[in-house]
This record gives structure tokens, sequence and C-alpha cells, in this order.
């Protein structure tokens, strides 16, 4: 895929660095991205990306900008309250980058439509901010045989972490899955929603950065991915650890005795 002249000037500090170069900002232009949520966590993955040059930015959220959002949902502002946040990040992508294509999707995922939506994209970024959207949507890239990178927030600290549960590592073993990290969300009222015990506003920036950083890591082939790994990253001591983990035989999507062989148990 060419580059035109406006590309090759707008990107030209991608194209400069030998890991992306010309061929690395093309597979950036060819791919579509889906990011579920335009919330604190997709703000800034939608932001940076549609500033890299990706050709197809989807968004999927069923919300409306409130108020409360802009204290960290960087990419709406006070003009856009009351708007669908589809909408409202679609118009801030048309003012950042207007060679990115923006398709939106204002509803909620659910097992009805994750793999129809998730199917038309090559790579997914989940900034969702609830359990049940999360394993929703690591279960359905896994059926639908998409990379997705994942990120969650707490009050100050988020976790970052890339699933390819479809494929194979290098050496033949099998990629884990989201439930060989997590097997099961916690039980309900475990973890306070965001409304009530409150977030860090620049936290999702950071960590929504880092996963525009991981989606374009892989699409464009350069470094150590987080297949297998778990980024953690604690803001009040600012430190950042690392967790490796590995396909778990008994998990129920891809493991001996698998349970998972669609979504219906999330209907």
């Amino acid at each position: 895929m060419m580059l035109s002249s406006e590309e090759i000037e707008r990107y030209a500090r991608h194209i400069v660095l030998r890991e992306v170069g010309g061929p690395g900002q093309a597979a950036l232009k060819r791919a579509r991205v889906l990011v579920i949520g335009a919330g604190g966590l997709g703000a800034p993955v939608l932001m940076y990306l549609a500033a890299a040059g990706i050709g197809v930015l989807g968004i999927t959220d069923d919300d409306r900008v409130a108020l409360s959002n802009l204290q960290r949902q960087v990419i709406h502002d006070t003009q856009r309250v009351g708007h669908a946040k589809v909408d409202s990040a679609a118009t801030a992508i048309g003012r950042i980058n207007p060679l990115v294509h923006v398709e939106t999707h204002a509803k909620r995922l659910t097992a009805a439509n994750a793999l129809e939506l998730i199917g038309a994209y090559d790579i997914v970024a989940d900034g969702s901010d609830n359990f049940a959207t999360r394993y929703l949507v690591s279960d359905a890239c896994c059926i639908a045989r998409k990379p997705l990178v994942t990120a969650a927030v707490g009050v100050f600290d988020g976790t970052l972490t890339t699933v390819r549960a479809h494929e194979a590592a290098p050496d033949g073993t099998r990629n884990p899955t989201y439930r060989c990290l997590f097997p099961e969300p916690p039980l309900a009222g475990v973890v306070p929603a965001c409304a009530e015990a409150g977030i860090l506003g620049a936290l999702t920036g950071v960590i929504g950065s880092m996963m525009a950083l991981e989606v374009m890591r892989e699409i464009v082939g350069f470094g150590e991915g987080l297949v297998g790994r778990l980024l953690m990253i604690d803001a009040r001591a600012m430190r950042f650890e690392m967790l490796r983990y590995a396909w778990d035989a008994d998990n129920p999507l891809t493991g001996d005795r698998a349970t998972i062989r669609d979504l219906s148990h999330h209907a």
C-alpha cells in the first residue's frame, strides 16, 4: 500500500524509525482496529491510533458523554456533554487525522453481536470498564481468532496484556487465554465500580497510551509483545512489574477439557 506525499510528511517521525519505516507505516494504514469503549482507556487509545495513521478505527460504546467523564476521558470536551460517545470520539478523531476512516457502533457489545463486530477487524483493543464485557471480548476474540490487547484500571493501579489465544508460540507451545490468567471474574460487589471507588484521571491516560503502543507493536511487528506477560502498574509507588503466565490445561476455553465452544454462556 503506497503512502501519499501528505502521509509521508504526516508520519515522518515513524518512517525514519528503523523498526517502523515505510512498510510499517503502510501496515498501520492497512489495519482495521476495533476499540471497545470510548471512555478513560479508549480515549487515549483512539487518539494515539488516529495520530499514528491506523486505516480504519471502529468504536463500540452505547454511552453518552457526562460531565463526570471529562476528568479522564480526554477525547471528549464540555461541548460534547450529552452526545453519544462514539460520535464525540469520531468528531475528535476527524480533527486529529482526517485520513483515518471511523466506523461507529453505538451499541453495547453482547453475545449476539460480538462475533460479527470483532470478525470485521484485524485486532481488538478492549478498554471496557466491567468484567462481563471483558470476559465476553476475550472469549469472542479467541473464537474469532483475533488478537486482543486488554487493560484494566483500579483506583491507583492498572494492568495490560496481549492475548493471542488462537495461536501457538514459536516453540510450539499454546499461547495462554485471558482465562488462563484470570479463570473467572470476581464475585459481584467485590471490586467497586469507578463511580464508587474513584479513579486517578491521568492513570487512564498512561495505561491507554500503552495500549495504543502495544496495538501498534502488534501490527508492525517489532519488540517483545505482551503475550503471556501481564504488565502491572502501581501509580502510588510509580512501580512497574511484570508477571509471566502460561497456557493452563484446565482453562475452559482452549484447555484439554474445554467447555466454552460459543458465547451462549454470556447471554
